[in-house]
């Protein structure tokens, strides 16, 4: 759906003559760097072209109205800005609500309330983070609005704020980072513990970045994520016996090679040798691209996925018929899991007269293995989160 499709179904459903203005957030990938965030690691994600906009109108009185068109069935929510509590029955609304909330809490001021149509074109379930879009293009969208006076890093630390205490999810701060720092043509490589963050253009020449989506539900994906972190924190406890470290990714992979013994659990070894090595792999990707050589980058993207598959154990059956299937493709340079596993998407780098083939083999492969089909899409690396003219 175009942006003047949207502007016309904003004035017919709030009836007003005044003219909206729009906002857009990104979803995001992640190139590489997976399940590394909460082990203190790096990760290297990017803004995407698909995301959520958001249209408004300021009203004069505390009320917000808010519609979207993606669950046009639940029709307009009406809210006041005097109670922003989280309720079960106020659904998806509860994303820009905890943002008005957050934001009021630290400070700023809403005279008023607006009237709001969201639409994302995100694939549902895809695990591109449709719901940090949703915060963040609350998040510019208030900022402009109401003219307030905020630093981005902050408006991202409140949406990741949202996520945890809010909604009550336990996710770190990527998804946020990347969406409201995202800068078109560049990836993010972010240290999720200290912020420090660095763009690297991705020059990908004559190649595209394929998602692919597994169209698996990923019913397992909390409960195991949750399992992962806690195998992590129990082999960075047994590594703190003697090594003076607060993150596995203090480690490079020599150091974990000298004092992996320590882990007393076979299964927590795996799970630390990848955070360890994946962190490893992520700074090397941002040196690898910066000199041009899209093949090491391609090799290693390749080797991030064979650890989620062999030492995290995060993949299934759906990601790894896609990523092994892309590896014997000509015009590959590089295929992952992105995300947190279990179902979700894949990514590939295809060089743009094969991307057709490509998808063919892999449907193909797929289908015949999986029994239903998955879903293509060819991202372009956008900018962050703002706003866009009418």
């Amino acid at each position: 759906m175009d942006l003047s499709k949207l502007l016309e179904k904003f004035k017919d459903l709030f009836q007003l003559e005044e003219q909206p203005r729009a906002f857009f957030a990104p979803g995001r990938i992640n190139l590489i760097g997976e399940h590394t965030d909460y082990n203190g690691g790096h990760v290297f994600p990017a803004a995407i072209s698909f995301g959520t906009y958001a249209i408004a109108v300021p009203r004069q009185d505390n009320i917000i109205r808010l519609y979207s068109e993606n669950f046009s069935e639940k029709g307009i929510i009406e809210v006041s800005l005097d109670d922003l509590s989280y309720k079960k029955e106020d659904d998806w609304t509860n994303f820009p609500k905890g943002m008005i909330l957050y934001l009021k809490e630290e400070g700023f001021t809403f005279p008023n309330g607006f009237d709001v149509l969201f639409y994302g074109n995100i694939p549902n379930g895809a695990g591109l983070s449709s719901s940090a879009s949703i915060e963040l293009v609350t998040g510019v969208l208030l900022e402009n609005l109401f003219r307030l006076d905020i630093d981005r890093i902050r408006l991202v630390k409140i949406g990741q704020k949202v996520e945890n205490k809010y909604i009550g999810v336990n996710s770190g701060i990527m998804d946020q980072f990347a969406i409201g720092m995202g800068k078109q043509d560049h990836a993010i490589l972010l240290d999720c513990d200290t912020l420090h963050y660095e763009y690297a253009p991705i020059k990908l020449a004559n190649h595209d970045i394929i998602i692919i989506n597994t169209n698996k539900r990923r019913e397992l994906a909390d409960s195991k994520y949750n399992e992962r972190r806690s195998q992590c924190e129990a082999a960075l406890a047994d590594l703190q016996q003697e090594l003076d470290i607060r993150s596995l990714g203090e480690l490079s992979p020599e150091q974990f090679e000298q004092h992996r013994a320590l882990i007393k659990d076979d299964t927590n070894q795996q799970r630390a040798k990848h955070a360890v090595y994946e962190n490893a792999r992520t700074i090397e990707a941002l040196k690898r691209l910066k000199a041009g050589e899209l093949t090491t980058f391609g090799e290693l993207v390749n080797q991030s996925h064979v650890s989620l598959r062999d030492d995290y154990e995060v993949t299934g059956m759906e990601l790894d018929t896609i990523a092994e299937t892309a590896w014997q493709q000509k015009g590959v340079l590089g295929a992952r899991m992105t995300g947190a596993g279990f179902g979700g998407c894949a990514i590939a780098i295809v060089e743009k007269t094969e991307v057709e083939n490509v998808q063919k083999a892999i449907e193909k492969a797929y289908e015949e293995k999986i029994g239903y089909a998955p879903t293509f899409y060819v991202a372009a690396i956008g900018d962050g989160a703002k706003e866009i003219s009418v």
